[in-house]
C-alpha cells in the first residue's frame, strides 16, 4: 500500500497570484501526476503564470499508486489510463472521469529483451510477463494473448511497477515487461529491447482526467478544474508545436534524455477530448473484458462514471490564448 503522506509531503506548492473570480476564497486543487506528464507540459508552455488558484503536485511513476491515492481523497484529480480507472472503480473508488486524451496506442506494448527468442505473441504461452496489476500494461498484454489464440491462464503473471519490471526483464528473471510510454521508447532507443507486441489495432488508446465525487460536488473546485483543463489542453497543443522545446522540459522533469522524452510524446498523438458517446462504448467494452479476464468480479456499468459538465476549448480558441 502506498504511504500516501509520504508522497504528498513531496509535493510542489505553485502559490500564484489570484483573479477576481476566485477572489473569495482562494482553494488548492492537488493534482496527480505520472512521470510528470501534465506539470511539464504546463511549465513548458507557461500556462501556470497567472493561476486564480493554487496547485500540489503529486508525482507518481504509474497508475496503481495514484488511484490509491484518489480513492483516499489524497489528492483531487489525477491523469490516469482507461483500464487502472476501471479497475479503481470496480473496487469502489469513488472518481469520475471528466475528460479523455485519445492517443496512438503503439507504446503500450508486450517488451522482449534485445535477444529474447520470442518472435511474436503466440511464443508467450508459458512465460513470465512483468506488469502492474489492472495497469495499461495488463490490458495490452491480455489483448495479445486473446489475440495469439492464448488465455491469461496461460502465462505466469509478475506484478511488479515499472521500475523493478524493467530490471527484471533485463535480469532475465521475466520473458516479458508489459510496459506503457516513457518506458516503451527508453527501452528501444537504448538498445536494451524490442517491442513483441504493440497495442496498434488491440487498445482504444483512452487516458483520462479524473476527478475525485468530493471535488466534483465543490463548485469552487470544478470551476477551478475547468480552468485547468482549459489550461491543460492548451499546454498540449502547445507542447506539439514545440517539440524540442518541450523534450527538453519533459527531460529534466521525468530524467529521460531529451531525444526519448521527445520522441516518445510525439509518437503518442495525443488530444484531449470530451466525453462522447464513443470513448463512453470503448470504456464499457474495456469494463466487460476485465470482468470476463477475472480482474473485476462484477459486471461494471460505466454509464454513472462520468460527469460531462466539463469542455475542452477547440484548437482555434487555445491557438489564440496559448502563451508561448
Amino acid at each position: 500500500m502506498l504511504h500516501i503522506k509520504h508522497t504528498l509531503g513531496a509535493l510542489l506548492l505553485f502559490g500564484l497570484a489570484g483573479q477576481p473570480s476566485f477572489a473569495d476564497a482562494r482553494i488548492t486543487l492537488h493534482i496527480a501526476d505520472q512521470k510528470g506528464g501534465m506539470r511539464s507540459q504546463m511549465e513548458a508552455a507557461n500556462e501556470l503564470a497567472n493561476l486564480p488558484y493554487d496547485i500540489k503536485w503529486a508525482e507518481f511513476p504509474a497508475a496503481a499508486p495514484l488511484a490509491e491515492a484518489l480513492n483516499a481523497g489524497a489528492v483531487d484529480v489525477g491523469i490516469i489510463g482507461d483500464a487502472p480507472l476501471l479497475f479503481a472503480l470496480a473496487q469502489g473508488a469513488p472518481v469520475k472521469a471528466v475528460a479523455v486524451d485519445k492517443s496512438n496506442p503503439a507504446g503500450t506494448a508486450v517488451l522482449v529483451g534485445e535477444h529474447s527468442p520470442l518472435k511474436s505473441g503466440q511464443d508467450l504461452q508459458g512465460k513470465r510477463i512483468a506488469t502492474g496489476k489492472g495497469s495499461i500494461g495488463h490490458f495490452v498484454a491480455l489483448k495479445a494473448l486473446q489475440q495469439a489464440g492464448l488465455s491469461a491462464a496461460d502465462v505466469q503473471w509478475v506484478f511488479l511497477g515499472p521500475v523493478d519490471a524493467k530490471v527484471a526483464l533485463l535480469s532475465g528473471s521475466v520473458d516479458a515487461w508489459a510496459a506503457w510510454e516513457p518506458y516503451t521508447t527508453q527501452l528501444v532507443k537504448t538498445g536494451q529491447g524490442h517491442v513483441l507486441v504493440s497495442g496498434t489495432g488491440l487498445l482504444p488508446g483512452n487516458t483520462f482526467l479524473a476527478a475525485t465525487d468530493a471535488t466534483l460536488a465543490d463548485s469552487a473546485k470544478r470551476q477551478a478544474l475547468q480552468d485547468y483543463l482549459n489550461r491543460l489542453a492548451t499546454a498540449e497543443r502547445w507542447a506539439y508545436a514545440n517539440l524540442d522545446s518541450y523534450g527538453n522540459t519533459l527531460g529534466k522533469i521525468i530524467k529521460f534524455p531529451p531525444d526519448i522524452a521527445r520522441e516518445q510524446f510525439a509518437s503518442r498523438q495525443l488530444r484531449w477530448q470530451q466525453i462522447d458517446e464513443t470513448t463512453v462504448r470503448q470504456q464499457q467494452a474495456t469494463a466487460d473484458f476485465y470482468q470476463a479476464n477475472g480482474l473485476i468480479r462484477q459486471p461494471l456499468d460505466v454509464t454513472h462514471t462520468f460527469d460531462n459538465g466539463f469542455s475542452v476549448p477547440p484548437l482555434a480558441q487555445t491557438q489564440q490564448e496559448g502563451r508561448p
